[in-house]
Formats: structure tokens, C-alpha cells, sequence
């Protein structure tokens, strides 16, 4: 049986209701009372969390990047502008991330996508964090750990939450899961130290401080932060790069599996290009040879003259082309709008602590985790 799933941009119409119509509005009715018990126990979680119950701590500095709301809000970015700060500093790093919808060989496309940007930096994947934080302290010599959506996954403690919020919908539609894209309600950005307003070049300087405002009323203590995802070349499957001007006036056809097409459509409109055809898979999408031969057959029935896709979905295809037709990633850098030099000071701390720590290790021998 194929199980019926609906596109991130279709889901994110009917809880926002922009869809309208009697169908659309009696589910959006049971997407409602299905979030009650959903809230109940995330509040139930988190104040077990608060509490200290069943917190782990890793015996070197933990460093969180995550996000309030599903779906892409631009943390792999983040994380490999994060672990880059830090190696540059001569520290050992290594990104602990769930791996959800890992391939047979243990990786997903995020895992793959930082394997390629950060060859020196080891990046293991489990949902017991809290293992793989054993594994890169003990066995990797790690000095600090970077939590790859991070946010909710509390059975390990954190030294520094960083939390992204995507300029396209920062508050998930003030809804809680399924009745909206929040994995937790808003007041959680409360434990955060840094809040950044990914994409923030999607909305206008009075866009911006509306959400700088709310996010002030919540954690005035934070570091505010804005940025945004500026296109930095075209990415073939062999690594090989060539600037963004080659796609001027060429028609393409588009395509992604990420949590956020949104964003995906945001730097594609950046780039002037003629996007003849536009597709959408789920996010975390295996692509299968079906799938190959059905995007071939699109793109050619477009008449594309150049496919594009994320650097997420080309590391899974690792293919030049498709139907003929040439296949890349548009590959985006992190570009500091507002914030950077905070965050760098705000930063300081951490690496002085990761330094101190193993510094004490070496004298003591003590190494693994402990319970809070």
C-alpha cells in the first residue's frame, strides 16, 4: 500500500489557511484537537527536563543549533558556520544528529552535505545522543560537540542553545504540531542564548523587528541575530563549481525535498532565473530510479535546458545529469546581516571552556558522561 503523503508547501497551506474550502477547514478542525495531547505532553517533557530529570552532561562543552518549528530553517548552514569558528580556534569538533531518514549506510543527506563542506570534522548519527556524545569524547578525543537539531533533545545537556527561526513563518503559525509546524510553543526560545532569524532578506526591516520584538518579550537576555542565504555557486556532483551567472535567461526546472521549499524558491528568485517547472518531494526523500526516470521525463516535457535542486538532494543523487539534461545544486553561504560580532564574543566562553577542559582531563584522566 503507498502511504498518502502530502508536500511540505501543501501542508503549510492548510494550517496557515491560505487553502480554503469545507474539507480543508474540517481537517484543519481535527489537526487542532489532535495538537491538545501533543502539547500536553511536550509541556509534560519539558518540565521534566527543567527539573534535571535524566539530563546527561558530556564532560566537555555542548553547543545546540536547532529550531522551534519543522521542516528547513537553514541549521545546516548554521552548524557548519558554527563548527568552522571552532576549528579555526584548534579545537576538536564533532556534530551529533539524530539521522533521521538515514540511507542503508547509516548517513542521511544532512550527514552527507557536512561530510563534503567539513572533511575534518567527524559527524556521527544516532538518536541516542547521549551515545554518540560517549563515542566522541572517548574514543574521538573531541573537545566539543555541536547538537545538530538540537533544541528538543534535552537528555543531553547543553552549555549553549543557539535557535533558528525561518523569516517564511518564524512562529510556525503559532500552532503546535499537527495544527501548525511548533514542536514546542514559543516560550521555549526562553532557554535560548542566541535566536537567529534565518532568511532574514524575506522580509523588510519592519518585518525584521516585529519578530526581534516578540523574541525580546520572550528572552530579552538574548543575542539577536539576522542572516541570510546568499547563492554562492552551482555545485556538480563531482564538486566542481561554476558561478551563478551561467544561469542567467536559462530556463530550468527545479526541484528539492527539504523541509522548507519556501526557502529553496526564496534563493532561486534571488538568482533571475527562468524556473520554467517546479517540483517538490518530502523532505528527507530517497530518491528512487522511478523517481529519476519520472524527473526525466519532467524536465524534458519543460524543455529545461538545466535542472536545479539543493545540495541536500544532489548528494544523494551524485549524478551529472538527468534525461540529458545537466544537473546542480545551488550552494549557499551564510551571510551575517545583523549580529555577528556578538555572537563571536558571546562565543569566547565556550572555547576557553573547551580548551580548560581538556586541559583538566589530561592532568586527571577523566573523561565520559555523567547524569545531572
Amino acid at each position: 500500500m503507498t502511504a498518502f503523503v502530502i508536500s511540505p508547501t501543501t501542508f503549510r497551506d492548510i494550517v496557515s489557511g491560505r487553502r480554503r474550502g469545507l474539507a480543508t477547514g474540517l481537517l484543519r478542525v481535527g489537526l487542532r484537537a489532535a495538537s491538545v495531547p501533543y502539547g500536553w505532553a511536550i509541556r509534560s517533557r519539558n518540565r521534566k527536563f527543567d527539573r534535571g530529570i535524566d539530563v546527561h552532561t558530556a564532560g566537555v562543552p555542548v553547543v545546540s543549533i536547532g529550531n522551534l518549528t519543522v521542516g528547513g530553517t537553514g541549521k545546516t548552514p548554521m552548524v557548519e558556520w558554527m563548527a568552522r569558528q571552532f576549528r579555526g580556534r584548534g579545537i576538536r569538533v564533532a556534530i551529533l544528529s539524530r539521522g533521521y531518514g538515514a540511507a542503508a549506510d547509516g548517513r542521511n543527506d544532512e550527514a552527507l552535505e557536512l561530510e563534503l563542506a567539513l572533511p575534518d570534522v567527524p559527524h556521527l548519527q544516532n538518536p541516542d545522543r547521549v551515545a554518540s556524545a560517549s563515542v566522541a569524547t572517548e574514543e574521538l578525543g573531541t573537545q566539543l560537540l555541536l547538537l545538530d537539531d538540537g533544541f528538543q533533545h534535552r537528555k543531553l545537556a547543553r552549555d549553549f542553545d543557539v535557535v533558528l527561526l525561518d523569516a517564511s513563518e518564524p512562529f510556525g503559525f503559532d500552532r503546535l504540531l499537527p495544527a501548525g509546524t511548533l514542536r514546542e510553543p514559543v516560550t521555549g526560545l526562553a532557554r535560548a542564548q542566541v535566536v537567529v532569524l534565518s532568511r532574514a532578506d524575506m522580509l523588510d526591516v519592519v518585518g525584521r523587528e516585529a519578530v526581534r520584538r516578540r523574541v525580546a518579550e520572550i528572552n530579552p537576555q538574548a543575542v539577536w541575530c539576522e542572516v541570510e542565504h546568499r547563492p554562492a555557486a552551482l555545485v556538480a556532483s563531482d564538486g566542481s563549481r561554476e558561478g551563478n551567472d551561467t544561469i542567467a535567461n536559462r530556463k530550468v526546472a527545479a526541484f528539492c525535498g527539504i523541509g522548507n521549499p519556501a526557502g529553496f524558491r526564496h534563493t532561486l528568485a534571488t538568482l533571475g532565473c527562468n524556473v520554467a517547472a517546479w517540483r517538490e518531494f518530502p523532505d528527507h526523500h530517497a530518491y528512487s530510479r522511478e523517481d529519476v526516470e519520472s524527473i526525466a521525463t519532467w524536465a524534458r516535457d519543460s524543455d529545461a535546458e538545466l535542472l536545479l535542486c539543493t545540495r541536500k538532494d544532489l548528494v544523494k543523487l551524485r549524478v551529472p545529469a538527468i534525461g540529458g539534461v545537466p544537473l546542480r545544486a545551488v550552494g549557499v553561504e551564510l551571510k551575517f546581516l545583523a549580529g555577528k560580532e556578538t555572537l563571536v564574543t558571546v562565543l569566547a566562553p565556550i572555547v576557553d571552556l573547551a580548551l580548560a577542559v581538556t586541559e583538566l582531563d589530561e592532568i586527571t584522566g577523566a573523561s565520559g558522561l555523567q547524569s545531572c
